[in-house]
C-alpha cells in the first residue's frame, strides 16, 4: 500500500480518515507557524514596541474574542462592537454597519459550530491571537485576531483576517 510522507509522518493511503485530517490540519499549522515565524525573524525591529506579555494577559485576550463572539452570535450588535479598538468602531461608524460587515465578510464567525483557541504570539509588536473555526460544513478556518491594550489596561480587538482552508474536520 502506498505512503504519503512528510517530515516524520507517514499515513497510509487507506488509512482511517480522521488521520488524514489530523495530517492536513497538522500541515496547515505548521504552515502557519512558519509564517509567522519568518515574519518574526525578519522583523526590522521587534524589540522596541513589544508589549509585555503574561499568562493574564493571554486569558483576558482570549475572553474578549471570545464575549465578542458570543455577542455577534447572539445578535447583540452594540456588545460586539463595544470589543472593537477605538479605531476600529471610527471606522466602522455604528453597530449596526459593524454587524452588516460581519454577516457579510465573516460569517465563519457566526456559524462555527466549534472554537479552539491556539497559542497567541506577539509579532514586531502586534498581538495576534489565532483562533481555529470549525464551521457548519466541516471547513477548518483560522481566525487571526490583531489586538490592542487601551491606556486603561483592557484588550480590545483591532482585526481580524480568516484564512480558507481546504481541510475539512472529521
Amino acid at each position: 500500500m502506498s505512503r504519503l510522507r512528510g517530515r516524520g509522518n507517514s499515513v497510509r493511503a487507506g488509512a482511517p480518515r480522521q488521520h488524514r485530517l489530523r495530517l492536513a490540519a497538522l500541515k496547515l499549522w505548521v504552515a502557519v507557524g512558519l509564517a509567522l515565524g519568518l515574519a518574526a525573524f525578519f522583523a526590522i525591529d521587534t524589540t522596541a514596541a513589544e508589549p509585555k506579555m503574561r499568562a493574564s494577559d493571554w486569558k483576558a485576550i482570549k475572553q474578549v474574542i471570545a464575549d465578542q463572539r458570543a455577542a455577534l452570535v447572539a445578535g447583540d450588535g452594540d456588545k460586539a462592537f463595544s470589543y472593537a479598538t477605538p479605531a476600529l468602531r471610527a471606522q466602522f461608524g455604528d453597530a449596526t454597519t459593524f454587524m452588516a460587515m460581519v454577516h457579510l465578510g465573516y460569517p465563519t464567525l457566526l456559524t462555527a459550530r466549534y472554537t479552539e483557541f491556539l497559542d497567541g504570539a506577539v509579532i514586531d509588536g502586534l498581538v495576534v491571537q489565532p483562533l481555529r473555526l470549525i464551521d457548519a460544513d466541516n471547513s477548518v478556518r483560522l481566525a487571526l485576531y490583531t489586538l490592542e491594550r487601551q491606556q486603561n489596561g483592557s484588550w480590545r480587538i483591532s482585526g481580524c483576517r480568516i484564512g480558507s482552508s481546504t481541510v475539512q474536520a472529521a
